[in-house]
Parts: C-alpha cells; sequence; structure tokens
C-alpha cells in the first residue's frame, strides 16, 4: 500500500489537487478497459475501512500546512466510496481547512442510502456514467456480479436529490463501442433526468488497462459535445497549467505523479514550471536508477513508477 496522502499533482479539472487514496491499488466494483490504474486485482462492492481514520487525518493535517492545494480530492488507487468511514473523513477535514473537497467516483454504489448519505457534504462529486445500455456497461466496466446499471442510474437521480454541491457526471467515449449517435441520444435522455452541473466528456488519454479501449478523435468529441447541449465540455486532452510546485524535492513530486498514472515528460514541465531538456534529465536519472519505466501510447512517451502496479 502506498502512502494515502499524495501530490499535490497537476488536474484538467481540479487544478492542483493533493490526492487522498482510501483503497489499496486496485480495489474497486468495477475493471473499466479504459483505466490507467490498470486491472483491477480486488473487485467488491462491500464498503469497508481499508485505511485507518485518525493516521490519515493526521498525514493530511500535516500536508495541509505543507502546501495550499486549490481541491483535496478522494481519488487514486481505486473506488474511494468503499471506505465506509469516508464522511467521517470528509467531516473531520472541513474542520481542518477550507479548500474544496472533491469526490471522484464511478458512481457504482451510490444506490445505496448509507453511501450517498457519506458524500453528500463534499463540495463537488464526480461520477461516471458512459452508457446506458446493459450490455455495453458490462463490455466497457466489467462490474462486480453484484452491481446492476438501473440501480445505478436511479442512485445518481437520488444523489442528485439531496447533494447541495457541484455534480459533475464523466462520460468516457471509447471508439466503437459507446461512441454511436443513437448511444449517445439514449444517454442524453438519463442525464437530463440526473441533471448535472456539467458533463465531462473523456477518452482515453494514457495507457489504458486494455487494448480494447480506443480514443475518439477530436471531431467525434465535438459532434458528441454537440448532441448532450450546452453542459457539455470536452475534458480530454485539456492542457494542464503551467504552475511551479511547493515541494523542493522535484524526484518525489514525480514519482507521486507517475505512481498515480502514466504522464509524459510535457505534462510535468508545465506542472513543474521547468523548461522541457530539466525534466528530460530528471526523467532519465530516475529511469536509470530502476525508479521509473517508459510505455509508448498512441505515439507519445509516458513514465510509470516501477512500484505503481
Amino acid at each position: 500500500m502506498m502512502g494515502s496522502v499524495f501530490g499535490p499533482v497537476s488536474s484538467r479539472r481540479l487544478g492542483r489537487s493533493l490526492g487522498v487514496d482510501l483503497v489499496p491499488l486496485k480495489t474497486c466494483s468495477y475493471d473499466c478497459l479504459y483505466c490507467q490504474a490498470g486491472p483491477t486485482t480486488h473487485k467488491t462492492a462491500v464498503p469497508s475501512v481499508f485505511v485507518p481514520v485518525e493516521p490519515l487525518l493526521v498525514e493530511l493535517e500535516a500536508r495541509l500546512k505543507e502546501t495550499c492545494p486549490d481541491t483535496v480530492t478522494f481519488s487514486g488507487s481505486g473506488e474511494p466510496t468503499l471506505h465506509s468511514e469516508i464522511g467521517t473523513i470528509i467531516s473531520k477535514l472541513k474542520t481542518l481547512t477550507e479548500t474544496n473537497i472533491a469526490v471522484l467516483t464511478n458512481g457504482s454504489l451510490l444506490w445505496r442510502e448509507d453511501v450517498r448519505e457519506r458524500i453528500r457534504n463534499a463540495d463537488m462529486v464526480m461520477p461516471t456514467l458512459s452508457t446506458v445500455r446493459d450490455d455495453t456497461f458490462h463490455r466497457i466496466h466489467r462490474p462486480h456480479e453484484s452491481l446492476a446499471l438501473h440501480r445505478i442510474i436511479e442512485g445518481l437521480e437520488r444523489f442528485r436529490d439531496v447533494f447541495r454541491g457541484k455534480l459533475h457526471i464523466e462520460v468516457v467515449l471509447l471508439r466503437g463501442i459507446n461512441d454511436r449517435d443513437e448511444d449517445i441520444e439514449t444517454l442524453a435522455k438519463a442525464l437530463h433526468a440526473i441533471s448535472p452541473d456539467r458533463i465531462q466528456l473523456n477518452t482515453v488519454v494514457r495507457p489504458p488497462a486494455s487494448g480494447e479501449a480506443v480514443a475518439l478523435d477530436r471531431e467525434r468529441l465535438e459532434a458528441i459535445r454537440g448532441i448532450l447541449g450546452e453542459r457539455a465540455e470536452i475534458i480530454a486532452g485539456a492542457r494542464l497549467e503551467a504552475k511551479r510546485t511547493q515541494s523542493d524535492d522535484l524526484s518525489r513530486t514525480i514519482l507521486e505523479m507517475t505512481k498515480r498514472r502514466p504522464v509524459r515528460a510535457l505534462d510535468l514541465a508545465e506542472f513543474l514550471g521547468l523548461d522541457l531538456p530539466a525534466v528530460e534529465k530528471l526523467l532519465a536519472s530516475l529511469h536509470d536508477r530502476g525508479a521509473i519505466r517508459s510505455i509508448t501510447h498512441e505515439g507519445d512517451m509516458y513514465y510509470s513508477a516501477v512500484d505503481a502496479r
């Protein structure tokens, strides 16, 4: 198990995000084709205390004294709502900081009233809904056997009824799987019933768990955005803002980022506020030490920590 608090790392949607990882790699209720964290090794739909609460809060308080993130984000190695004390952690975190709290979730457990209650005090919740077709749902997400798509959709609707923060639903689009006009039109009806604040269109931008997950091009993403309407935006491939890290240990920062997701040298350069040759030198040093490995995906070179799996 890696440390529970990581970053801040650069996020396309959340700015400088201090991550909170509540489950071991790779514990999830899904085994998604597109997951950048790799295949699920512990598939479960039963919440539990995977990380002790008090040591986590001590770690969070210490990190918040060291850095000023834009967001504290529950994400990382799997599905954060599987932690049965996430509600307690969110409540206590709000006594430590005024920083916005976000939960990145696949939404699969929101059919449970207890899970909805646990995360309703977050400032932003970002669940995923990529299809309303049962066969496509099973093909993309390979869910735990106890999960049913109609209950998940109903759970999203019920959560919208009680949640007063920002609800941004991510739609992950895969070529030849859920990108036809008829797929998008039926999905649009479900999204209208849920009424999220934003609909965020994504596709494969980093090496996925399965080669079956193939990215859509920008033209097709734009066409789908047109079908889904004014609340829809394309987040796939959004440029990271250039920001200088607070950390003095650049190698540590790079390792933290590459443990969570594969990154390009250009992404790191923009996040760290360094020129590309300086970042490439750091990456070469880490590579020579055996700390990171390189992965080629659609013509781009990505770097991932060796112990990230």
